[in-house]
Protein backbone atom coordinates (compact mmCIF):
# COMPACT_ATOMS: atom_id res chain seq x y z
CA UNK A 1 0.00 0.00 0.00
CA UNK A 2 1.01 3.39 -0.91
CA UNK A 3 0.00 6.49 0.79
CA UNK A 4 0.23 9.84 -1.22
CA UNK A 5 0.23 13.27 0.55
CA UNK A 6 -0.59 15.93 -1.19
CA UNK A 7 -1.85 19.57 -0.08
CA UNK A 8 -5.17 20.37 -1.43
CA UNK A 9 -7.62 19.22 -3.66
CA UNK A 10 -6.41 20.78 -6.99
CA UNK A 11 -3.32 18.68 -6.56
CA UNK A 12 -5.16 15.18 -5.65
CA UNK A 13 -7.44 15.59 -8.82
CA UNK A 14 -3.73 16.36 -10.63
CA UNK A 15 -2.34 13.54 -9.25
CA UNK A 16 -5.03 11.11 -10.04
CA UNK A 17 -4.66 12.24 -13.68
CA UNK A 18 -1.38 11.10 -13.69
CA UNK A 19 -1.98 7.84 -12.41
CA UNK A 20 -4.90 7.29 -14.72
CA UNK A 21 -2.47 8.53 -17.66
CA UNK A 22 -0.27 6.03 -16.94
CA UNK A 23 -2.10 3.19 -15.75
CA UNK A 24 -4.36 3.55 -18.58
CA UNK A 25 -1.45 3.84 -21.06
CA UNK A 26 0.92 0.78 -19.93
CA UNK A 27 -2.69 -1.67 -19.37
CA UNK A 28 -3.03 -0.64 -23.38
CA UNK A 29 0.37 -1.34 -24.31
CA UNK A 30 0.52 -4.47 -22.51
CA UNK A 31 -3.16 -6.01 -22.80
CA UNK A 32 -4.57 -3.92 -25.95
CA UNK A 33 -7.12 -2.85 -23.64
CA UNK A 34 -8.04 -0.47 -20.24
CA UNK A 35 -10.63 -1.73 -17.96
CA UNK A 36 -11.66 0.75 -15.15
CA UNK A 37 -14.34 0.46 -12.53
CA UNK A 38 -15.54 3.66 -11.43
CA UNK A 39 -17.13 4.85 -7.88
CA UNK A 40 -20.16 7.61 -7.51
CA UNK A 41 -20.03 10.21 -5.01
CA UNK A 42 -16.73 12.53 -5.10
CA UNK A 43 -14.85 10.33 -7.71
CA UNK A 44 -17.29 11.51 -9.95
CA UNK A 45 -16.76 15.22 -9.31
CA UNK A 46 -12.77 14.70 -9.78
CA UNK A 47 -13.02 12.39 -13.23
CA UNK A 48 -14.87 15.82 -14.17
CA UNK A 49 -11.73 17.55 -13.63
CA UNK A 50 -8.99 15.00 -14.55
CA UNK A 51 -9.78 13.17 -17.50
CA UNK A 52 -9.35 15.85 -19.54
CA UNK A 53 -5.92 16.33 -18.79
CA UNK A 54 -4.96 12.33 -19.26
CA UNK A 55 -3.41 11.77 -22.44
CA UNK A 56 -4.37 8.10 -23.86
CA UNK A 57 -5.83 5.92 -26.27
CA UNK A 58 -9.78 6.86 -25.09
CA UNK A 59 -11.38 4.39 -27.83
CA UNK A 60 -9.73 1.38 -25.75
CA UNK A 61 -11.11 2.19 -22.36
CA UNK A 62 -13.81 -0.34 -20.96
CA UNK A 63 -16.08 1.35 -17.88
CA UNK A 64 -17.53 -0.64 -15.72
CA UNK A 65 -19.04 0.35 -12.30
CA UNK A 66 -17.78 -0.27 -8.70
CA UNK A 67 -21.67 -0.67 -7.73
CA UNK A 68 -24.53 0.50 -8.77
CA UNK A 69 -27.94 1.69 -7.39
CA UNK A 70 -30.83 -0.30 -9.22
CA UNK A 71 -33.00 3.10 -10.05
CA UNK A 72 -33.61 4.13 -13.71
CA UNK A 73 -30.93 5.94 -15.71
CA UNK A 74 -32.38 9.38 -15.45
CA UNK A 75 -32.58 9.17 -11.45
CA UNK A 76 -29.94 11.24 -9.74
CA UNK A 77 -29.22 8.55 -7.81
CA UNK A 78 -28.11 6.24 -10.30
CA UNK A 79 -24.60 6.54 -11.12
CA UNK A 80 -24.44 5.66 -15.10
CA UNK A 81 -26.68 8.44 -15.47
CA UNK A 82 -24.29 10.92 -13.32
CA UNK A 83 -21.25 9.68 -15.55
CA UNK A 84 -23.79 10.15 -18.75
CA UNK A 85 -23.98 13.91 -17.68
CA UNK A 86 -21.17 15.26 -16.31
CA UNK A 87 -18.03 13.46 -18.05
CA UNK A 88 -19.44 11.80 -21.44
CA UNK A 89 -20.14 15.42 -22.89
CA UNK A 90 -16.24 16.42 -22.00
CA UNK A 91 -14.47 13.17 -23.02
CA UNK A 92 -14.06 11.35 -26.08
CA UNK A 93 -15.54 8.35 -24.67
CA UNK A 94 -18.95 6.83 -25.97
CA UNK A 95 -21.92 5.03 -24.51
CA UNK A 96 -21.49 1.95 -25.70
CA UNK A 97 -18.04 2.12 -24.30
CA UNK A 98 -19.88 1.52 -20.41
CA UNK A 99 -20.98 -1.81 -19.29
CA UNK A 100 -24.52 -0.93 -17.30
CA UNK A 101 -26.52 -2.56 -15.30
CA UNK A 102 -30.30 -3.96 -16.94
CA UNK A 103 -33.08 -1.48 -16.11
CA UNK A 104 -36.56 -1.90 -14.75
CA UNK A 105 -35.17 -5.64 -13.00
CA UNK A 106 -35.01 -6.38 -9.54
CA UNK A 107 -31.42 -6.16 -7.80
CA UNK A 108 -31.12 -10.10 -7.86
CA UNK A 109 -31.48 -10.02 -11.90
CA UNK A 110 -29.31 -6.65 -12.55
CA UNK A 111 -26.53 -8.37 -10.66
CA UNK A 112 -26.73 -12.19 -12.49
CA UNK A 113 -27.18 -9.78 -15.95
CA UNK A 114 -24.11 -7.38 -14.76
CA UNK A 115 -22.22 -10.28 -13.83
CA UNK A 116 -22.83 -11.96 -17.77
CA UNK A 117 -22.60 -8.07 -19.35
CA UNK A 118 -18.59 -8.14 -17.13
CA UNK A 119 -18.05 -12.09 -18.06
CA UNK A 120 -18.70 -10.70 -22.42
CA UNK A 121 -16.51 -7.77 -21.78
CA UNK A 122 -13.45 -9.96 -19.93
CA UNK A 123 -14.13 -12.65 -22.04
CA UNK A 124 -14.56 -14.97 -19.34
CA UNK A 125 -15.19 -14.72 -15.58
CA UNK A 126 -11.52 -13.59 -14.50
CA UNK A 127 -12.68 -10.20 -13.98
CA UNK A 128 -9.43 -7.87 -13.78
CA UNK A 129 -10.14 -4.58 -13.51
CA UNK A 130 -6.43 -2.68 -14.41
CA UNK A 131 -7.89 0.09 -12.36
CA UNK A 132 -10.87 0.66 -9.85
CA UNK A 133 -11.84 4.16 -8.73
CA UNK A 134 -12.91 3.72 -4.63
CA UNK A 135 -14.83 5.86 -2.85
CA UNK A 136 -15.14 5.74 1.48
CA UNK A 137 -18.21 6.85 2.59
CA UNK A 138 -18.24 8.58 6.25
CA UNK A 139 -18.96 4.90 7.88
CA UNK A 140 -15.83 3.47 5.77
CA UNK A 141 -18.15 1.81 3.26
CA UNK A 142 -16.53 1.43 0.05
CA UNK A 143 -18.57 0.10 -3.15
CA UNK A 144 -21.61 -1.32 -1.45
CA UNK A 145 -20.28 -3.04 1.06
CA UNK A 146 -21.49 -1.55 4.69
CA UNK A 147 -19.95 -2.26 8.22
CA UNK A 148 -21.31 -5.20 9.51
CA UNK A 149 -22.79 -6.24 6.16
CA UNK A 150 -22.98 -10.12 5.35
CA UNK A 151 -21.89 -9.55 1.89
CA UNK A 152 -18.27 -8.74 3.70
CA UNK A 153 -18.06 -12.01 3.60
CA UNK A 154 -18.94 -13.05 0.06
CA UNK A 155 -16.70 -15.35 -0.97
CA UNK A 156 -18.25 -16.47 -4.30
CA UNK A 157 -20.00 -14.19 -6.55
CA UNK A 158 -17.89 -12.09 -8.27
CA UNK A 159 -21.04 -9.46 -7.95
CA UNK A 160 -23.61 -9.31 -5.25
CA UNK A 161 -27.30 -7.66 -4.93
CA UNK A 162 -27.94 -5.81 -2.19
CA UNK A 163 -31.78 -5.05 -0.67
CA UNK A 164 -31.22 -3.23 2.56
CA UNK A 165 -28.42 -0.54 1.98
CA UNK A 166 -27.98 1.09 4.97
CA UNK A 167 -27.99 4.57 2.96
CA UNK A 168 -30.48 5.22 0.17
CA UNK A 169 -31.46 4.12 -2.14
CA UNK A 170 -31.86 0.40 -0.66
CA UNK A 171 -31.44 -1.86 -3.46
CA UNK A 172 -28.02 -1.80 -5.30
CA UNK A 173 -25.77 -4.45 -7.12
CA UNK A 174 -21.76 -3.69 -6.26
CA UNK A 175 -18.59 -6.06 -6.93
CA UNK A 176 -17.56 -8.03 -3.80
CA UNK A 177 -14.02 -8.63 -2.09
CA UNK A 178 -12.98 -11.31 -4.75
CA UNK A 179 -13.26 -9.50 -7.42
CA UNK A 180 -12.25 -6.13 -5.71
CA UNK A 181 -9.05 -7.51 -4.76
CA UNK A 182 -8.24 -9.37 -7.98
CA UNK A 183 -7.66 -5.58 -9.69
CA UNK A 184 -3.95 -4.85 -10.57
CA UNK A 185 -4.65 -1.13 -9.40
CA UNK A 186 -7.01 0.23 -6.67
CA UNK A 187 -7.10 3.75 -6.03
CA UNK A 188 -8.91 5.66 -3.13
CA UNK A 189 -8.78 9.63 -3.95
CA UNK A 190 -9.75 11.32 -0.88
CA UNK A 191 -10.02 15.21 0.43
CA UNK A 192 -11.39 16.99 2.89
CA UNK A 193 -10.85 16.95 6.91
CA UNK A 194 -14.60 15.58 7.13
CA UNK A 195 -12.84 12.20 6.14
CA UNK A 196 -9.78 12.39 8.41
CA UNK A 197 -11.24 10.29 11.79
CA UNK A 198 -12.14 7.61 9.65
CA UNK A 199 -9.05 7.54 7.53
CA UNK A 200 -7.11 7.48 10.82
CA UNK A 201 -9.38 4.38 11.74
CA UNK A 202 -8.24 2.70 8.90
CA UNK A 203 -4.59 3.42 7.82
CA UNK A 204 -3.32 3.89 11.33
CA UNK A 205 -5.23 2.22 13.88
CA UNK A 206 -5.88 -0.61 11.34
CA UNK A 207 -9.96 -0.86 12.06
CA UNK A 208 -11.39 -3.46 10.68
CA UNK A 209 -13.77 -1.81 8.36
CA UNK A 210 -14.72 -2.08 4.60
CA UNK A 211 -12.60 0.16 2.88
CA UNK A 212 -9.81 -1.04 4.73
CA UNK A 213 -10.36 -4.86 3.45
CA UNK A 214 -9.37 -3.23 -0.07
CA UNK A 215 -5.82 -5.50 -0.81
CA UNK A 216 -5.28 -5.93 -4.01
CA UNK A 217 -3.67 -9.62 -3.77
CA UNK A 218 -0.70 -9.39 -6.52
CA UNK A 219 -1.83 -5.60 -7.35
CA UNK A 220 -1.42 -2.05 -6.08
CA UNK A 221 -3.24 -0.24 -3.67
CA UNK A 222 -3.20 4.22 -3.33
CA UNK A 223 -4.37 5.95 -1.43
CA UNK A 224 -4.03 9.78 -2.23
CA UNK A 225 -4.91 12.45 0.67
CA UNK A 226 -5.02 15.76 0.78
CA UNK A 227 -3.94 17.78 4.29
CA UNK A 228 -6.92 17.76 5.53
CA UNK A 229 -8.01 13.78 4.74
CA UNK A 230 -4.62 13.22 6.29
CA UNK A 231 -4.76 15.44 9.31
CA UNK A 232 -4.03 12.56 11.85
CA UNK A 233 -1.88 10.41 9.70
Amino acid sequence: MTTIKVNDEQELINKLASYIEKISNDSIYNRGKFYVGLSGGSVVKYLKESLPKVDTEWSEWVLAFCDERVVPEDNEDSTFGTYKKELLPNIPLKESQFVTIKQGVTAKEAADDYTAKLTKAFGGDDFKFDLLLLGMGPDGHTCSLFPGHPLLEEKDLKVAFITDSPKPPPERITLTYPTINNARNCIFAISGSGKADMIKRILKDKEDLPAGRVKPGAGALYWILDEGAATHL
